[in-house]
C-alpha cells in the first residue's frame, strides 16, 4: 500500500465536501441548482487501483418550489426545463432560471446584475429569422381611439304613452321633456381621446295609417331615438325608427344598426359610429338600460405592468385599457448538464449543451408566473446527512495514510 492512494482519497473527499458545502451555501438562492461530485477509480496497468479522482461535477436542474414574492417583475418558470435568456451590454448571451428583474430608467429589463432580458416587442411574432432584442418597456402615452362601435341594449316601457309634443331639439334648444319617455346618456370619444356626451331619446309613435305607416309591423308598435350632441345639435343618422313586433321583440333596423356620425372639430377626425341595439325588448315594465358600451378610449399613462404565463408583458394604463409590451422568450438545451456555470446565477452554452432553442413559455419549456420566484432546489437535510459521510470518508482516507506511516515507521526500525 502507498501514500498516492490515501492522498488521492483525502483530495477527492476534500472536493466533496466543497461541493456540499457550496450547496448548503445556496440554500437559499433563487434558480439556484445543486451539485454533486462524481468520481472514478484510477488504474495504471495494474490490477491494485492507484486511487480515486473528480470524475466530474454534476447539477441537478430538478425544479425548486415556487415561492410568492409579491413583485411584479419577480417571475417564475413553473412546470418545464426552460431558461431565461439574457445577454450583456458587450452582446455575450447567458441563461437563468432566476427570474428576480427590474425596470432601468430607461426602459430596459435587466436581472440585478445588468444583464439584459431579452425577447420580441410589441407586435412582432417569433420566428421566421426573427431574433430577440433585449425587451424595454416605455414610458409613452397610450395613444387615444376614437368610438367606432357602440353597444347598447335597452328596454322600452310598452305602457308608455305617446308624448304631447313632437320631438325638437337645436343647437342651444335642447327637447323637454314632454317630447319623449325616456333619456340616456351615451359617452363617446374622438380621435384625439376628447370625450363627447351624447344624449339618446326614446318617444313612442302613434299609430297611423297615412304615410310614413306605422307601426312598421303589423300590430306591432314603433319608437323613434334621437340622438343629439350635448348642446342639442341632433347627430347624423338620427333619427332612427324602432320597429317591434307585438311580442316586444326589435324587429327593425336590420341587426339593430344605426350609423350615427359627427363632423370633425377642434382638430379631430370626423366620426362614424356603428351603433347595435341587437337585445333592445319593448315589454311592460320601467325603461333602463340594460347594456351600454362603446370601444373608443382616451390616452393614458403607464401605471404597472405584468407578466402573463406566455411570458407576454400587460401595460395597465391611466385610462383603464391594457396594452402588450413585448413578450419574454424562453432557451430550451439537449442536454442542461452540458452548461457552463457563469455565477450570478447564469450559465452559458457550451458543444456539450448543443445549440440553445429559442421560444416562448409553453409546453416543454414551461410557462411564466408574475409575482413568485423559483427557489434553490437544494434538498437541506440531505445535503447534511451528505456531509456527515463526506466527513467520514475523509477521515477513512486519513487512516490509510496513518496506517502506511505505520508501516514505514515499522521497516525503518528493523
Amino acid at each position: 500500500m502507498g501514500f498516492g492512494q490515501g492522498v488521492s482519497g483525502l483530495n477527492a473527499a476534500a472536493s466533496n465536501l466543497d461541493v456540499i458545502g457550496n450547496n448548503i451555501a445556496n440554500a437559499n438562492t433563487v434558480g439556484y441548482k445543486q451539485s454533486a461530485a462524481q468520481f472514478a477509480d484510477v488504474y495504471a496497468g495494474t490490477k491494485i487501483g492507484l486511487g480515486v479522482r473528480v470524475n466530474s461535477v454534476v447539477q441537478s436542474f430538478n425544479q425548486g418550489n415556487i415561492e410568492a414574492s409579491g413583485r411584479s417583475l419577480d417571475v417564475a418558470i413553473t412546470n418545464g426545463n426552460g431558461f431565461f435568456r439574457l445577454t450583456s451590454p458587450e452582446g455575450a448571451v447567458y441563461y437563468s432560471r432566476n427570474g428576480q428583474f427590474q425596470r432601468q430608467e430607461d426602459g430596459r429589463i435587466t436581472n440585478m446584475q445588468g444583464l439584459q432580458v431579452t425577447g420580441y416587442p410589441a407586435g412582432v411574432a417569433g420566428g421566421a429569422g426573427v431574433q430577440p432584442q433585449p425587451l424595454v418597456i416605455s414610458n409613452a402615452q397610450m395613444e387615444p381611439r376614437a368610438t367606432s362601435s357602440i353597444t347598447a341594449k335597452f328596454q322600452l316601457d310598452s305602457r308608455a304613452t305617446v308624448p304631447t309634443q313632437a320631438f325638437a331639439s337645436a343647437a342651444g334648444s335642447p327637447p323637454t321633456s314632454n317630447m319623449f319617455n325616456y333619456s340616456t346618456a351615451i359617452n363617446v370619444y374622438d380621435s384625439l381621446g376628447n370625450k363627447q356626451q351624447l344624449m339618446a331619446y326614446f318617444a313612442k309613435v302613434a299609430d297611423s295609417a297615412v304615410a310614413p305607416v306605422h307601426p312598421t309591423v303589423a300590430g306591432g308598435t314603433d319608437w323613434q331615438m334621437y340622438v343629439t350632441d350635448v348642446n342639442g345639435t341632433m347627430v347624423g343618422g338620427a333619427p332612427a325608427t324602432l320597429a317591434f313586433d307585438n311580442a316586444g321583440a326589435l324587429q327593425s333596423p336590420a341587426a339593430g344598426a344605426v350609423t350615427l356620425t359627427q363632423p370633425a372639430v377642434n382638430g379631430a377626425q370626423a366620426m362614424a359610429m356603428k351603433l347595435d341595439l341587437t337585445g333592445t325588448t319593448q315589454f311592460g315594465a320601467d325603461n333602463d338600460v340594460k347594456q351600454l358600451s362603446q370601444n373608443g378610449y382616451t390616452s393614458g399613462s403607464l401605471l404597472g405592468f405584468s407578466v402573463n404565463g406566455d411570458g407576454t408583458i400587460t401595460g395597465n394604463y391611466s385610462n383603464e385599457q391594457t396594452k402588450p409590451l413585448g413578450q419574454i422568450v424562453m432557451a430550451a438545451f439537449g442536454n442542461v448538464e452540458g452548461l457552463k456555470p457563469e455565477g450570478d446565477n447564469v450559465w452559458s452554452a457550451t458543444g456539450a449543451s448543443g445549440q440553445p432553442l429559442v421560444g416562448v413559455a409553453g409546453g416543454s419549456m414551461g410557462t411564466l408566473r408574475s409575482n413568485a420566484v423559483e427557489a434553490s432546489n437544494v434538498d437541506l437535510s440531505g445535503q447534511l446527512v451528505n456531509l456527515i459521510v463526506a466527513q467520514r470518508n475523509y477521515q477513512a482516507n486519513a487512516q490509510t495514510i496513518k496506517a502506511q506511516d505505520t508501516v514505514m515507521q515499522t521497516l525503518v526500525n528493523l
